[in-house]
């Protein structure tokens, strides 16, 4: 097995090739469950470095095993977003209304360099590459890439899941990696607020559901601030609010507002759902009514102790403790958190700020700072090979 030199040192020889990779990808972006070509190169480059490849898991996602035993899985989420580019790059999207605006083509081009450099190793258990759709979308019926995968089988056999997302937050050369819940858990709500309308010059007359409206969203702001503990950390958005009349002179029979909820534990997320439920309350209180309904989302990131323990002193020893920092959990919200539901996981975050110029995931002109990418290679390759060790004794 190499020295942690040996693995950083081949993966800075593949910098280039990561860097090729990735604006490749970002010149192709694919929707979710609809990385057809995303998946087709990176099966096609597995199986030339030797791997078993199974597709079609997902619709789009593949596994690609490597020796057998102690089974550590490397995931990579492969979709974009359907946002139109304005980075004005040489390598922006070619694909009208569709870019990669998270970073996964880099998540992807990381991931295969790690594969490269485990197929040089004779490792006394199994690599597994995980390559999934439909991180940022569910199906019809919801379901994300990685629920998808899981039911089709992908994290049969495996004791431990790693991955790493990139943070444009983050400066190039530095990773985050921490214990516990690192990102949230994401759900949707829906609120329907009935009334009665009528002519806006005899208010009287009616119940006014844009006047309860503004009364709920008062009670649902008072949730994180007064029924949640100022040591748990959770977050409820009303984003969008819309009346069915769009004259000044008509009371509209109903509002629809849609929102979110944001919390790190099970019992925080339980009970912002209850509080929930008790804010719209209010409008029964004045006389009108409610529908409250939820599109449950992913749970909470939470990385296992004993792996992130093997991550950071791989990362520590590859890239210096200096540059191995603990940042505040994200608010964000991924579908790994359902992998390390199934199997130990830990996820690390891969700098790629560009200095002075801070991009926003998410947004029209996002971009990265590539110059560190070969060390989330590095770290994934090594962190691999020393989970297969620990985890292998410990059987």
């Amino acid at each position: 097995m190499p020295t942690t030199a040996t693995f950083l040192d081949q993966a800075r020889l593949l910098q280039d090739q990561i860097v090729s990779l990735r604006r490749h990808l970002h010149q192709h972006p694919e929707l979710s469950f609809q990385e057809h070509e995303t998946a087709r190169l990176a099966g096609e480059k597995l199986s030339r470095l030797g791997y078993a490849v199974r597709s079609g898991l997902a619709r789009t996602g593949l596994i690609a095993d490597m020796g057998a035993g102690t089974t550590v899985a490397v995931r990579a989420d492969m979709d974009g977003l359907p946002i139109q580019e304005t980075t004005g790059k040489p390598y922006q999207s070619r694909n009208a209304g569709v870019m990669h605006a998270c970073g996964h083509d880099a998540h992807v081009s990381c991931a295969l360099a790690a594969a490269e450099l485990l197929a040089r190793e004779k490792l006394p258990g199994r690599v597994r590459m995980l390559m999934q759709p439909a991180e940022e979308n569910g199906d019809e019926e919801g379901k994300s890439g990685a629920f998808r995968m899981i039911e089709d089988g992908a994290m049969d056999g495996v004791d431990a899941v790693i991955g790493l997302h990139m943070d444009a937050s983050l400066p190039a050369g530095k990773v985050g990696i921490m214990a516990g819940p690192v990102m949230a858990a994401a759900d949707i709500f829906k609120v329907v607020i009935r009334g009665k309308g009528g002519h806006g010059a005899y208010p009287e007359t009616t119940i006014d559901s844009v006047v309860i409206s503004a009364q709920v969203i008062n009670a649902i702001q008072q949730i994180v601030s007064r029924r949640i503990s100022a040591l748990d950390p959770a977050v409820v958005t009303v984003g969008s609010v819309h009346s069915e009349s769009t004259r000044g002179n008509v009371v509209s029979p109903a509002v629809t507002m849609h929102g979110t909820i944001r919390s790190f534990t099970e019992p925080v997320r339980e009970k912002l759902i209850a509080e929930l439920e008790r804010a719209c309350a209010v409008a029964r209180a004045l006389g009108g009514d409610f529908e409250l309904s939820f599109e449950l989302g992913y749970p909470a990131t939470v990385n296992d102790q004993l792996v992130v323990g093997v991550m950071r002193e791989a990362a520590c020893d590859l890239i210096g403790a200096e540059n191995v920092v603990a940042i505040p959990p994200k608010t964000w919200s991924e579908d790994f958190s359902m992998l390390a539901n199934k199997a130990p996981g830990a996820f690390m975050f891969l700098g790629g700020e560009i200095a002075g110029d801070r991009r926003s995931h998410h947004s029209p002109n996002f971009d990265l700072d590539e110059s560190g990418l070969y060390l989330g290679s590095a770290i994934l390759a090594e962190t691999a090979c020393r989970l297969i060790g620990v985890l292998g004794k410990a059987k």
